[in-house]
């Protein structure tokens, strides 16, 4: 077998598999679409919709001052420290 046979070989095989791994990834997105369908005409996405309401109002602004003076405290603590 010659070198110019076997890359010819080489390119074939290396065409095919490629092919087979096309078609697997064409009917992989196919049966993911039509599996999507069905559970949306099924109705059982519909807490896909609903997001919850993020916390919002003097909550969010008491944690953020709490974690403001806590990082202000450990790197207060960490100078202290430092010279020891």
């Amino acid at each position: 077998m010659t070198i110019a046979e076997m890359l010819g070989q080489s390119g074939a095989l290396t065409m095919l598999g490629m092919g087979i791994v096309f078609g697997f990834l064409i009917i992989l997105i196919i049966s993911v679409v039509l599996v999507g369908k069905v559970i949306h005409a099924l109705g059982l996405d519909k807490d896909a919709g609903v997001l919850p309401k993020p916390a919002a109002g003097p909550s969010t602004a008491v944690k953020t001052a709490a974690v403001t003076a806590a990082i202000t405290a450990a790197v207060t603590e960490y100078r202290k420290n430092e010279g020891k």
